[in-house]
């Protein structure tokens, strides 16, 4: 065998096996390869676009937070606001009826007063009377001598 045939040979073996391989082996393995690399470019993407999802949702979460501290806040004055008027209405409320009530006790002092004064009368009256029957030996007729004794009681 001569050299040539077996270089030949060799050689037509060679191609006949790169030709199997890209055919069979290469093509399919690069469409793998491809595959997988836009597999890794989309996970890639999504990975990005979650990173700015979260970041969108980390800002969305702090103004919310916020927002809802400036609520609650407004809140509580608006409690304390309301909690001062309730204080203002109570304490009005109980001067009225401290007023109320003062007024009552000094009307009732009032009417035990006159009342005094009235028993303060009679008794005045009857001492009086006493005295006068006394002085005159004689007895005095309260009916008769009624306005004297009034006009006496008036002027006590």
């Amino acid at each position: 065998m001569n050299i040539t045939v077996t270089l030949i040979a060799q050689m037509l073996a060679f191609i006949l096996l790169i030709w199997f391989i890209n055919k069979v082996l290469w093509k399919p393995m690069m469409g793998l390869m491809e595959s997988r690399q836009k597999r890794i470019a989309d996970g890639l993407a999504a990975a990005e676009r979650g990173k700015q999802e979260q970041a969108n949702a980390e800002k969305r979460a702090v103004e919310l937070l916020d927002e809802s501290k400036r609520k609650a806040a407004d809140i509580i004055a608006q409690a304390q606001r309301r909690a001062k008027e309730i204080e203002a209405e109570a304490k009005d409320s109980a001067k009225a009826e401290a007023e109320r009530i003062k007024a009552a006790a000094e009307a009732e002092i009032e009417r035990g007063v006159n009342q005094a004064r009235e028993h303060l009368r009679a008794q005045v009256a009857s001492i009086a009377i006493a005295g006068a029957e006394k002085v005159l030996k004689q007895q005095i007729d309260a009916k008769a001598h009624d306005k004297l004794l009034s006009q006496l009681a008036a002027e006590i």
